[in-house]
């Protein structure tokens, strides 16, 4: 739920006729500016700031106050992967620890760079959305292969720690490659070129992945399982099981799904048991056996 700001405001104004310390944090928001401030709570202690970096990354800021403010050093906390030491002298305010969180995140876009680099670049798998402070990548490397990344927030260009996941014959491979080819890794080359030299292999794309999945799902019913439900037997899932000959093409159907789609074109012709007719997508000519679970 949104912070009504107007009603945010009224109270920290009303707490400010109260005490020295409502009045000094209330003046100190007005500095920042309150369309900056995303949350306060009712004791005015715990303030949170939206703070949008030069890539146009948003950020929510959180600082914790003790009521000897500011006699004490603000407790901080944020979406990032680590903190900075907070420099508080006696005059510091509000306003000027948001300064030292700004240069913090300067100081990070090399990281985030380098982190959107990959997922622009190589089959990512996992969440879409990955939190700020998310220092790993897991990469679909092909073969039921993937690499777990860990990128070095304070040295992102640096040789990475990773761990190897899939078949033990294939990963006894790469991990001998990523020790010997340790030296193949360049702080001047992007992240994925490094990658593949270093691993001597080429790295599948989102695109490839795409692809992959689109090869992998029915250009019917969209799925890649059918639930098949025959009489007194539980229900059971099919895999695509035909694939469009066409090399340009290449589309995968359940062969139920063709069926009842070639059954619906008056243009298609049945001899010993075959459908012959037309791919849906590329109209190259295609034949599928009728069985008795497609009748």
């Amino acid at each position: 739920m949104e912070m009504d700001l107007e009603m945010t405001q009224a109270r920290c104004k009303e707490l400010a006729g109260t005490s020295s310390f409502y009045r000094l944090v209330c003046s100190e928001i007005e500095d920042i500016g309150w369309e900056h401030l995303v949350n306060l709570s009712d004791d005015v202690s715990s303030l949170s700031f939206r703070v949008i970096d030069k890539k146009e990354r948003v950020h929510v800021f959180e600082i914790h106050l003790d009521k000897s403010y500011p006699n004490s050093l603000p407790s901080i906390a944020a979406d990032v992967p680590y903190l900075f030491d907070l420099k508080w002298f006696a005059n510091s305010r509000l306003k000027d620890v948001l300064l030292q969180f700004r240069k913090h995140l300067e100081r990070l876009e090399e990281f985030w760079n380098t982190l959107e680099s990959i997922d622009r670049n190589l089959s990512v798998m996992g969440p879409k959305q990955h939190s700020n402070a998310t220092c790993y990548r897991q990469i679909n490397i092909g073969n039921d292969c993937s690499l777990m990344l860990h990128i070095d927030a304070k040295a992102p260009k640096a040789f990475p720690e990773c761990r190897f996941i899939g078949p033990d014959p294939a990963i006894n491979s790469l991990r001998q490659k990523w020790h010997r080819n340790e030296k193949k890794w360049s702080k001047d080359k992007p992240i994925a070129e490094n990658l593949s030299s270093v691993l001597e292999i080429r790295l599948p794309s989102p695109l490839d992945t795409e692809r992959t999945t689109q090869t992998l799902d029915c250009g019917i019913c969209y799925a890649e399982f059918l639930l098949i439900d025959e009489e007194g037997v539980e229900q059971s899932c099919s895999k695509t099981d035909f694939t469009c000959d066409n090399a340009n093409c290449g589309r995968a159907f359940h062969s139920i799904c063709l069926v009842e789609w070639l059954q619906s074109i008056t243009t298609t012709r049945r001899s010993y048991g075959v459908l012959f007719g037309n791919c849906p997508y590329c109209s190259v000519p295609v034949a599928v056996r009728v069985n008795n679970k497609t009748e």
